[in-house]
């Protein structure tokens, strides 16, 4: 597996990787499917710091990650939020708890302090996939999602570098 920097031309595969988690309803609050163009703030928003890697096995891109800034606010610098999405094809097979692993590896070279992952709470998958790299539960915000007229419950997971 190797973990890189995306470029502009791997924009469309992350969009497309997103795109299938949307109708599980387990890891994202979108409802309707994205384009390039409707996240293009988004992929343009990364930086070295708040980077946004493409996820490669066998030189084909099988997922992504992304730090992103938390709140905005300059007293939270050192603290990301970080998602991960990895195609159904290669889920459950090691593939997102080493990009976990990876990606804990880069933020302290960046500065960054505190990692937050923002998971619904029926996503039992990736509850138990952050806890095993030692994140824990630093909030939960209960049935504050409506999707398809049912509410979820959002658990904020934390973890100290």
């Amino acid at each position: 597996m190797e973990l890189h920097n995306a470029q502009d031309n791997d924009f469309v595969r992350v969009v497309e990787i997103y795109n299938m988690s949307i109708p599980s309803r387990l890891s994202t609050a979108d409802t309707t499917l994205a384009t390039v163009e409707s996240k293009g703030e988004w992929l343009e928003s990364h930086s070295e710091r708040r980077s946004l890697y493409v996820v490669k096995l066998q030189n084909k891109i099988v997922g992504w990650a992304s730090f992103q800034s938390f709140y905005g606010r300059p007293a939270y610098s050192a603290t990301v939020e970080l998602s991960i999405y990895i195609d159904p094809a290669h889920q459950n097979r090691g593939v997102g708890s080493a990009v976990l692993g990876e990606c804990i590896e880069k933020a302290s070279n960046l500065g960054i302090t505190s990692i937050l992952g923002f998971v619904f709470a029926h996503n039992i998958s990736s509850m138990k996939l952050l806890k095993k790299h030692g994140f824990v539960q630093w909030g939960y915000l209960p049935e504050v999602a409506e999707m398809d007229g049912k509410l979820y419950s959002l658990t904020i997971q934390g973890l100290k570098v």
